[in-house]
């Protein structure tokens, strides 16, 4: 694996963005410390970045740091000790007859349309249920580092669609859409079970799932994925599911 010496990372730049409204936490205010120039993160520099907590949305790379808040955490799975739970594996076996296939970050027209109903049906009014193709493209299909989309069809017609980073210490999951009518199949959690076994078959030890926000019920399930481990005080640790909810990580 190349050191530390060896990457670009002491030339990134970081600054603060200004205060928004929080995303996840009603009444808050968020900002974000932005890693630049976009040009010198490429996948040797982005995996030691998501290791100390960035993300990415598009060519954007970022790490929460707002001023009085630190409930965002980032979290990732240790994939060779996951063991999917009785619910998980309904999961997985209802979803058995969907075919896998790893593709280049390219416009489709139908992931495009599959996008629009996923957010029409579970983000609406939010804003992004108006992307056009452009702003598609700008989200989901612009990358410096090394991504595919991960697409899931049935009888040839996709109905799950992640966006994953291929780090050198594991996968990140970086957004997943899929088709809202197929409730039953419970395809958001099929979705990072697919990741998990992919993160497996490539010899890779974690999978990256963002932050874990115990206030969010949006973000709270990924507690879910056990054992996963959270970053706190630039320290990887445990974060257990005691009796079924999670235990906050002290920053």
């Amino acid at each position: 694996m190349t050191s530390l010496r060896e990457l670009p990372i002491h030339r990134l730049q970081l600054y603060l963005t200004a205060p928004y409204p929080c995303s996840y936490l009603a009444g808050r205010e968020a900002r974000s410390q932005v890693a630049t120039p976009y040009g010198l993160v490429d996948t040797a520099v982005y995996s030691e970045l998501v290791r100390l907590g960035f993300r990415r949305s598009g060519l954007f790379v970022y790490r929460p740091h707002c001023d009085a808040c630190r409930a965002c955490v980032p979290v990732r799975v240790a994939v060779d000790a996951f063991r999917p739970n009785r619910s998980q594996r309904r999961c997985l076996a209802r979803n058995a007859d969907l075919a896998l296939e790893l593709k280049p970050l390219a416009f489709e027209e139908a992931h495009y349309r599959l996008y629009r109903r996923y957010l029409r049906a579970r983000h609406p009014g939010g804003g992004m249920d108006q992307d056009d193709r452009e702003q598609y493209r700008g989200f989901l299909l612009r990358s410096q580092v090394d991504s595919v989309l991960a697409e899931f069809s049935l009888a040839g017609e996709p109905v799950m669609v992640c966006l994953v980073d291929r780090l050198l210490d594991g996968l990140s999951a970086v957004y997943t859409f899929y088709e809202p009518e197929l409730a039953k199949r419970s395809l958001g959690v099929y979705g990072v079970l697919a990741q998990i076994e992919l993160a497996r078959r490539l010899g890779l030890p974690h999978l990256y799932l963002g932050y874990w926000i115990e206030e969010s019920p949006k973000m709270r399930y990924k507690n879910q994925y056990q054992p996963l481990e959270a970053y706190a005080d630039g320290v990887w640790r445990p974060l257990p599911n005691e009796q079924g909810g999670p235990r906050r990580i002290e920053s």
